[in-house]
Formats: C-alpha cells, sequence, structure tokens
C-alpha cells in the first residue's frame, strides 16, 4: 500500500469544514445537533455536527472531484480495484446496481439460488431472468455452501446468452466457493462475474483468508465494510474492475438508487476504515486470526459441540474458509441454534451473530479482545456443560429442495394475483417471497412454485420463533400468488403477439 493511504481525504475535509464554524442555513433541520437537544446530549454536540449534506469542499456522491472522489480513489488501490464507489444504504443497493447494470428486462444471469434476498431486488427491478444454480450442501450443518465452477461452465454452455454470473462469496457462514477458477471459466465465455462480498470485506487485508474478489479477478463486488472493518452500519463500498464493464455505466446505475442525502457521519466511516485496513490490517487481523483460533481449540474439545472446520474445506462448493467466523452446531445438545441463541441472550447476556435450526454464527473481528472471547468461550461451554450432553438431537429436516420457476421474479411480483392460505398453497405460484433472517436468503421467491415441503419448513420455523420476512401478511397465515388463468393468458399473448 502507498503511503497516502495513510490519509483520510474526506474525514480531513468534514474536520476543516467544522472548524471554519460556518453558521448552517441549509439541512439538515437540526442544525448540527442544536434543534435536538436529547440526542446530541446522548451522542455528543460532534457527532450531530458531523451530519452534513452536499457542501462546497466536501463534494457530491453523485459526481464526486474532491475529496470523496480522492477518499474512493484510496479505497480503489486499497482494494487492488480500477474504482471504488461508496454506499450508503448498504451493500443491498450494491448488489441491485450490479445485477441492473449487466441485464436489461429479460436478460440472463446466472445465479446461485441462496443468494441474498437483496439480489431478487435486483432481478425484479431489472426484469433479468434468472438461471439459478442449485448450491452444494453440508448435511452434518444443515447449510448450503456455494457453486462450483464445473456447474458454472455447464450453465454457460447451456445459456451462452447469459449476460453475468453471480456468485455469493463467502456466504454467510464463511464458506467460500472456488471464485478464482469460477472467473476463469467465466472470463473464458466473456463473461462478466458480479460478486456478493457482503460478508468478505476483510479478505484484502491478511494472507492468511481466502483472496478477495478482486485479487480473484472478479469484475463488480459489493463489500460490506460496516460487517468486519470499522465502518458504521449501512456503509458498504462497489467496486469494479474495467475490461467486460465501464465504471461510468456502473456508475450511472448506481446512481438511480443513491440517496442524494449521504450521511457524511457513514462517509467518514468508510473512509476511516479504509486507512485503518490499509494502513493496519495485517497487525489488526493477525491478532483476529489468533483469538479465533484460541476459541476453536478450546470448542473443539468440547462434549456436545461441533464446528464447523478445516475438515470441510475441500469439498464441493467449500473451496475455502473464513477462520474468524465461529460455526457451533449445537443439535447434540437437543436443542436447535434458536434455543441456544436465547439461553446465551439471556442467561449469559451473549448475543450471537445469527441463529439457525442447527448452528449459531459467532464473529471475532477488531473489536474484540482476549477478554470478550474468553467469555463467550465459557458461556458455551457452560452452556454445554448445563444440557449434559445425551446423544439427543433434535429433529431438524433437511433444507428444502429448490422450487421450480414457473415465471420470471418481475411478473410475479407486478402480477395479478390473490390471497390463499399458506397450508393450502401447494402448487401455487407465489407473488412474494418467503426469507428466514438471518440469513437472508429466500425459501422461496416471486415467480416459483410452492411444494408443500417449503410451506412444512416454514411452520417448523414458525414453531421455532425464527425471524420470518418477506409476506405482507406478518402471521405468515397466508400469501399472496398468481391468479394462474390470468398469468397464462399474458404468457400466450406475449408468445403470439396479441394484444389484451
Amino acid at each position: 500500500m502507498t503511503k497516502v493511504q495513510e490519509r483520510a481525504p474526506l474525514f480531513e475535509a468534514v474536520q476543516r469544514y467544522l472548524a471554519e464554524g460556518i453558521l448552517p442555513f441549509h439541512v439538515p433541520g437540526h442544525k448540527q445537533g442544536r434543534g435536538i437537544p436529547e440526542l446530541t446530549a446522548y451522542l455528543g454536540p460532534r457527532a450531530l455536527a458531523m451530519d452534513l449534506t452536499c457542501l462546497p469542499g466536501l463534494d457530491n456522491i453523485f459526481n464526486p472531484h474532491e475529496a470523496l472522489a480522492e477518499a474512493q480513489a484510496l479505497a480503489a488501490e486499497a482494494y487492488g480495484a480500477d474504482y471504488a464507489y461508496f454506499l450508503v444504504n448498504g451493500t443491498t443497493g450494491g448488489i441491485q446496481a450490479m445485477i441492473m447494470a449487466v441485464c436489461q428486462p429479460g436478460e440472463k444471469i446466472i445465479m446461485p439460488r441462496n443468494a441474498h434476498k437483496s439480489a431478487l431486488g435486483g432481478l425484479i427491478t431489472s426484469g433479468a431472468r434468472p438461471i439459478y444454480l442449485h448450491p452444494e450442501v453440508n448435511t452434518e450443518f444443515g447449510i448450503s455452501t456455494g457453486i462450483t465452477p464445473e456447474r458454472v461452465e455447464e450453465a454457460l454452455e447451456e445459456h451462452p446468452d447469459a449476460k453475468a454470473v453471480f456468485v455469493v462469496y463467502p456466504n454467510y457462514y464463511g464458506t467460500a466457493a472456488d471464485l478464482p477458477r469460477i472467473v476463469e471459466v467465466a472470463h473464458r465465455y466473456g463473461v462478466p462475474v458480479l460478486v456478493d462480498e457482503a460478508h468478505g470485506a476483510h479478505f484484502a487485508f491478511h494472507p492468511d483468508f481466502p483472496p478477495s474478489a478482486m485479487a480473484a479477478g472478479a469484475d463488480l463486488a459489493a463489500v460490506s465494510t460496516h460487517k468486519l472493518l470499522g465502518s458504521l452500519t449501512q456503509s458498504s463500498m462497489l467496486l469494479v474492475r474495467e475490461g467486460l464493464l465501464d465504471h461510468r455505466h456502473v456508475k450511472a446505475v448506481l446512481n438511480l438508487g443513491q440517496t442524494t442525502s449521504p450521511s457524511y457521519l457513514l462517509l467518514c466511516s468508510l473512509d476511516l476504515a479504509r486507512k485503518q485496513a490499509a494502513t493496519r490490517g495485517r497487525e489488526l487481523f493477525s491478532r483476529v486470526l489468533d483469538l479465533a483460533e484460541y476459541s476453536r481449540a478450546v470448542l473443539r474439545q468440547q462434549e456436545g459441540l461441533r464446528l464447523l472446520d478445516r475438515e470441510s474445506v475441500g469439498r464441493p462448493g467449500c473451496w475455502a474458509l473464513d477462520p474468524s467466523k465461529i460455526v457451533v452446531n449445537v443439535t447434540g445438545l437437543g436443542l436447535s441454534g434458536y434455543e441456544a441463541e436465547a439461553i446465551l441472550r439471556h442467561r449469559y447476556g451473549l448475543q450471537v451473530e445469527l441463529a439457525d435450526l442447527y448452528n449459531l454464527l459467532l464473529l471475532i473481528t477488531i473489536g474484540d479482545t482476549p477478554e470478550t472471547v474468553e467469555a463467550m468461550v465459557q458461556a458455551l461451554q457452560d452452556l454445554a456443560a448445563v444440557r449434559v450432553c445425551r446423544n439427543v438431537r433434535k429433529y431438524c429436516p433437511p433444507l428444502p429442495a429448490l422450487p421450480p420457476v414457473a415465471a420470471l421474479p418481475r411478473e410475479a411480483f407486478y402480477g395479478e394475483s390473490r390471497v390463499v392460505p399458506l397450508a393450502e398453497a401447494a402448487g401455487e405460484i407465489s407473488a412474494e417471497a418467503i426469507t428466514a433472517y438471518p440469513p437472508g436468503i429466500p425459501l422461496v421467491c416471486p415467480g416459483e412454485l410452492l411444494t408443500q415441503e417449503i410451506i412444512d419448513y416454514v411452520q417448523v420455523l414458525k414453531q421455532e420463533k425464527a425471524d420470518l420476512q418477506g409476506l405482507e401478511d406478518p402471521t405468515f397465515q397466508t400469501i399472496r400468488v398468481l391468479r394462474k388463468v390470468a398469468y397464462l393468458e399474458s404468457q400466450v399473448r406475449a408468445q403470439t403477439g396479441t394484444g389484451g
């Protein structure tokens, strides 16, 4: 990294602006905190003073050419990209912009079916036609992992008109597909690779992590710098490699959904997180990895707990593993992950990142210390000891098979629909998504056939009090489905070219 990485040009510009003592007659209306004293007293006057808008000297997110442009150029250098764009509406905005930048309505995009729900939003907005690939599955932990280069090549052979390959790298649980080979395959066909790198923003800053998306040769990558680096929640970056794509078109698409009132607290946090990672990443993540390895070493010995560990690497869909993520299977304690999460929260004051039917996910980050990690390890040890391992496992049904696609997501989302009881919806075409969050991966998407297997799985999640999202009905008793007659008539009109 160059010496200039020690600068934080946008943060410095904000500091200069505040030091000038300019009297604000512009938004936001709280006027540097004076208009909302209760919040200012709690957060502090400086934080509220930094809540600025696009002003002379502070640049403009739509057409940056001053401090923000310099900060984004430094981020691109740090990540090995040609261009970087700061995002203040999360990685969701970046993922949707990636899809919209490569696909026009009706055009194909190859993607794993376990993509985050933000990708579904990109499909609906763009009108793209998804060519879903079945991800590999780790049956012991009940999780899907990644897609393989072989499946990508088969899909490109079958769909030579596909406009892009979309890859989740790594997934929520830290398993990483063989992205370098996937990129090599896609580029051989002249197709760009778009990467949801929401959970891999730290990969670029230590050699013991899998290679970053840019290092693997990807063309676009949306990275959640707030997840495992130091920026504030909702701040992310979109990284661009030129060649198969034009950064000007990517930026134009990004501007369609980007807010005209970006938070300078978020933007400054991106600038500083990049600076810290670029200048101290090796040091900080060496400590993270030491803490993670300590916790793994201890928890491996605990009866009743199983870790997603090194033996998983090399299986299809798991080319590498993020060692900073601790995935603990608790079914050996006779618990679901949801039950274990509740116990840890209420009895030990510890909140995990994710719980599912089988597992807990705990993150070791640059904000951890030996003391916090020791408290986490002891809580898990105590939980296992209290449960007294009895080799009893709660019945956890396998993940449901991917449902058949009957309509484009956009067609289903905007099509004429009716409401039916979810329990009686098998065989219907869903007009809504059902998503368990986290990890935010849809069980069914608009345009897919609802199967009895999916409906039964949703009932299990409801019984376990999982956080289900996506349906207009918050009780998940009913679901919107396409009116089949209207849908079939629209398909006939589309195929014959006749009017309505």
